[in-house]
């Protein structure tokens, strides 16, 4: 489909948006503007003021962008001690995931043939965690607050919502600062860091830095991608307004709008399938193969009148008698969009390191949703289907630490979909919780950065190792790269017992791989509960941390559906196998004292901080879980900070 024949399609009147130049600064004076001609009179103190509106601040990393990839990127920077901003452009956090979007926080959900998940665990699935324990009802606005309560919990966070990065004052080819504009105070923010994280998905920020972009999709040759088409082309998946409808118990008529489009299913692919549309569309989209984000408000408006077609042929067309007593009860403004720039770094990842599942020393992240490529045009595309679903994984695939940094802006880093990759590579690592995965490695590697006042690169080519580590540490998953922390005193324990062992060894507690993976058992499980854990070394050590990585289930999705499954794969409560109750003790002079212990424990990654003491022996009792009646363990580590 051409370009100009796109835009003759679709609803009638729609207004052409202007485009802003990248080094406008949005309207905004770099110089402060002056409020002198404000005629503000302040009755409370009877005299003439001029509101202060403009303010300077500084923070070691600012993180742009509160979707699920920037607010792993924020709050894994600020438990590694760095001063974090996260300025977020939306009223509520989630971008995709939140009550604005309703989007699934998907992953690698079904990897191939049998459709189990290997669900991302760390800063994502603490999130995950804690919205089944608030949030039983599966409410996405409540999910909004959940969100809001994870990030605000944070002591070495600041949130700054209604909040867009408009502007990068540079330094060279270093950013000083970010102008930014917050809508509901009026005030311009003049945000200083170190290091600088573009989640914003768009990337303004980063493209009026001069960081390095690319839009559109790659000829075949250039990375020899299968999938890709013949010639670059400037085609980019579209956006999407979701919907849902509820049954109303009684006749509902619909009317359309004027401003509907009328959808002629009869013209499409069969793959355009409505049988679930009480719960949204997601290929009522519109992609676009120029300017996407100039673009938007004529692709949003293209959007309503596509969706309340859908929907005139759902309630009128007679194809669906069941619709007679549906009604819309909730409908989509802000289209999720899934697709513009793409900022280059030191290595762009494409199809074949996706499909060959290539190792990288300096992995990171990972991912495993299929390539999952929407069609040129979306709903304005009657030839081909709604989406290509070009391969289908069995195994995971890693993504690297030098797609997440631009090449040529020495203190920026991405997380999300504008990472440095091709447009076929896009179509599987845009996943939501892929993007979590990037966002808590650049967070930590930000960190990492300021400690050491090094740049992200010095990190990719001097300290990805002690990344890695930190990551593992933390309870991310990089496939294939089992811990090796030297400082894990776990691993010179001259003996591990255990109470009882229904599977698995107590001795892979320590082996540097914190779940089961790719048919390989790295666990021990106990017969019943309750159980005991012990380790002896001949001795005494200094202690002060015990960090234990317990049993969630990763090979079942816990994220909120709108559908409320419960299958082999999905689970819509608190998972069973999770540990709620255990104790730690330590052997000090031959007797043993109690270092801590939890009632109701919400994590997989379990951490006791004590006073130092020496000890020649630990024991953790473990008696209770949400449901199972044993108890799985996956990590022990132990420090002396």
């Amino acid at each position: 489909m051409k370009r100009r024949d796109f835009f003759k399609k679709g609803a009638k009147g729609a207004v052409a948006a202007s485009i802003i130049p990248l080094t406008s600064g949005v309207g905004l004076d770099n110089n402060n503007p002056s409020r002198d001609t404000d005629k503000w009179k302040q009755m409370g103190k009877g005299e003439t003021r001029i509101p202060e509106r403009n303010k300077d601040v500084s923070y070691d990393v600012a993180v742009l962008g509160g979707g699920v990839a920037g607010i792993c990127a924020a709050v894994s920077a600020a438990r590694n001690g760095a001063k974090v901003v996260l300025v977020q452009d939306r009223p509520v956090l989630g971008g995709n995931a939140s009550s604005e979007m309703r989007v699934h926080l998907n992953g690698v959900n079904h990897l191939k043939p049998d459709g189990f998940a290997e669900r991302e665990t760390g800063v994502i699935e603490e999130m995950l965690l804690l919205n089944r324990f608030r949030n039983k009802q599966e409410s996405f606005p409540v999910f909004d607050h959940v969100m809001y309560e994870f990030v605000t919990r944070e002591p070495n966070i600041e949130l700054m919502l209604n909040t867009q990065a408009t502007e990068a004052i540079m330094g060279g080819s270093r950013i000083k600062a970010a102008k930014c504009w917050q809508l509901t105070t009026e005030t311009e923010y003049t945000i200083s860091a170190q290091q600088f994280i573009d989640c914003s998905g768009d990337g303004l920020l980063a493209a009026t830095a001069g960081a390095e972009y690319r839009t559109g999709r790659e000829g075949k040759a250039e990375f020899n991608e299968q999938y890709a088409p013949d010639e670059a082309d400037g085609w980019q998946m579209g956006s999407t307004l979701l919907m849902s409808a509820k049954d109303m118990g009684k006749p509902m008529p619909f009317e359309a709008p004027p401003f509907a489009i009328k959808f002629e299913a009869d013209k499409y692919k069969k793959e355009r399938k409505l049988k679930n549309y009480a719960n949204g569309v997601w290929w009522i989209e519109v992609g676009d193969d120029d300017d996407i984000i100039a673009n938007q408000e004529i692709i949003r408006h293209k959007l309503m009148g596509w969706l309340y077609g859908v929907w005139d042929y759902i309630k009128n067309s007679g194809e669906f008698p069941e619709a007679e007593n549906m009604a819309l009860d909730w409908v989509q403004s802000l289209p999720g969009r899934r697709e513009s720039r793409r900022f280059m770094g030191d290595f762009i990842l494409s199809e074949k390191d996706l499909m060959e599942t290539r190792y990288f020393k300096d992995a990171v992240g990972y991912g495993g949703w299929s390539l999952d490529e929407h069609c040129p045009g979306g709903i304005e595309n009657y030839e081909d289907p709604a989406s290509f679903f070009h391969y289908h994984f069995r195994k995971v695939y890693q993504i690297p630490y030098r797609s997440l940094y631009s090449r040529n802006i020495i203190n920026l880093s991405f997380a999300g979909r504008n990472i440095s990759q091709s447009h076929i590579a896009l179509s599987s690592t845009r996943l939501m919780a892929t993007c979590a995965t990037m966002g808590m490695a650049v967070g930590t590697a930000a960190s990492m950065c300021v400690k050491k006042g090094v740049t992200p690169r010095v990190i990719a080519k001097k300290h990805i190792h002690e990344l890695q580590e930190q990551l593992l540490r933390d309870d991310a998953f990089i496939p294939r790269v089992p811990a090796a922390d030297k400082e894990n005193l776990a691993k010179t324990a001259d003996q591990i017992m255990a109470s009882s062992t229904a599977s698995g060894d107590v001795n892979l507690l320590t082996d540097g791989v914190s779940r089961d993976f790719e048919g390989e058992i790295h666990h021990w499980q106990s017969e019943n509960l309750p159980a005991e854990l012990q380790l002896e070394w001949k001795k005494p050590i200094s202690l002060s941390k015990v960090e234990i990585k317990c049993d969630t289930n990763v090979k079942r999705n816990i994220m909120m559906t709108k559908e409320s499954k419960v299958t082999f794969n999905f689970w819509n409560d608190v998972p069973h196998e999770l540990l709620k109750s255990l104790q730690l003790e330590a052997r000090v002079k031959g007797k043993w004292i109690n270092l801590g212990s939890l009632d109701k424990n919400q994590t997989r990654l379990i951490k006791f901080k004590f006073e130092s003491i020496k000890t020649s022996a630990i024991r953790i009792k473990m008696t209770e879980t949400y449901g199972k009646d044993y108890v799985k363990l996956f990590e022990l580590r132990c420090y002396e900070s």
